[in-house]
């Protein structure tokens, strides 16, 4: 198991198999899943963890999984991402994360988030980092801002492969920078 990133209370590492099951369990979370386009079945959250892996190998960072250190927990997951799709403002990386609702609330965002940018800037020597959510996602802007992150204001844009209209709406671009 590599580790990556370690902050005070958690371990962001590479994916084992035994993190497969409870991860599929948060993908289908309709809380967890709110203001995702959709719940992800075991399939589809299996293939998630596969694409998580292999980023991870090519790029020599990724999406990791959480573990809590008191107890070897898996929470979810935080990292970085090439942004997967065509947009105004990519080529770029975005800090992503999904954590278990249990583990909501307990400041877990804000000490993943953190340690990801300063991995970032500091490791990886990158000048930007993204974050889009949807536009009334007030959890996610909200962390987001705690972090230091800026909104793009003239960079909010419709999600590529949601039609025109859906209710999600509008996504709110947030950047940080070195």
């Amino acid at each position: 198991m590599t580790i990556h990133i370690e902050t005070p209370r958690l371990i962001l590492r590479e994916w084992k198999e035994s993190d497969r099951a409870p991860f599929a369990s948060i993908n289908q979370d309709p809380l967890v899943m709110e203001h995702l386009p959709r719940a992800l079945d075991e399939k589809a959250s299996n293939k998630l963890v596969d694409r998580f892996q292999k980023n991870i190998k090519e790029n020599g960072y990724g999406l990791y999984a959480i573990e809590r250190k008191e107890d070897g927990e898996f929470v979810g997951f935080a990292g970085l991402e090439k942004v997967p799709f065509d947009a105004h403002f990519t080529p770029a990386v975005e800090i992503a994360w999904r954590l278990d609702y249990e583990y909501w609330g307990q400041g877990y965002g804000m000490e993943t988030g953190k340690a990801i940018l300063d991995h970032a800037f500091n490791k990886l020597g990158m000048k930007e980092v993204v974050a889009f959510t949807v536009h009334d996602n007030a959890r996610t802007i909200s962390l987001l801002e705690k972090l230091g992150m800026k909104h793009d204001t003239e960079g909010d844009f419709d999600y590529p492969g949601l039609r025109k209209g859906h209710p999600f709406g509008r996504f709110v671009l947030y950047r940080a920078h070195k």
